[in-house]
């Protein structure tokens, strides 16, 4: 049986407006021409292109979600860095499977509680088919009633790659 589909989503536009101006560290981006590509944009969720505008810039994912929601993650807030483009963008494309999702590579999914606690966790090594394991991953996650919300980051460098939370009506 096939891994069921999970929205992820991107940084929200509004959130990026900020983080374009000032980030959630409290300091003004900086764009600049990537020369090589390859950094992984939050906001349309997808590699750069060489000659593209980017940012790196410090977002703190749990922080913005807790401010909406009335959670209250105490130590479990991060502030880390993400790259975006240095200008609006088109977004994410519809129906391009799970972002960053190469085989081979090593993804840390962190389950949080309503409360915006860690309450659990995994490492995922991605194998070929690489779509259907962050599938059957996020599956796992939500199978447990009181995971709110999933974050996927990449092990080797710590990055935020996106947010999944609780699908409706599970």
């Amino acid at each position: 049986m096939p891994a069921a589909r999970y929205a992820v989503l991107p940084i929200a536009p509004a959130v990026l407006e900020q983080l374009r101006r000032r980030d959630d560290a409290g300091r003004p981006a900086e764009p600049y021409t990537d020369p090589e590509g390859d950094a992984p944009l939050r906001c349309c969720l997808r590699p750069s292109r060489a000659g593209e505008r980017i940012a790196l810039v410090s977002y703190a994912p749990l922080r913005r979600w807790a401010a909406a929601t009335g959670a209250r993650p105490g130590a479990y807030e991060e502030l880390g860095p993400v790259f975006v483009h240095g200008e609006e963008c088109e977004g994410p494309a519809e129906g391009t499977g799970y972002p960053f999702a190469r085989p081979g590579a090593l993804r840390n999914l962190r389950y949080y509680d309503a409360a915006g606690r860690i309450c659990d966790g995994r490492l995922l090594e991605l194998p070929e088919a690489a779509d259907e394991a962050v599938g059957r991953a996020l599956g796992e996650a939500f199978a447990d009633p009181g995971v709110a919300l999933v974050h996927v980051r990449a092990v080797e460098y710590g990055c935020f790659h996106y947010e999944v939370r609780r699908p409706a009506g599970r």
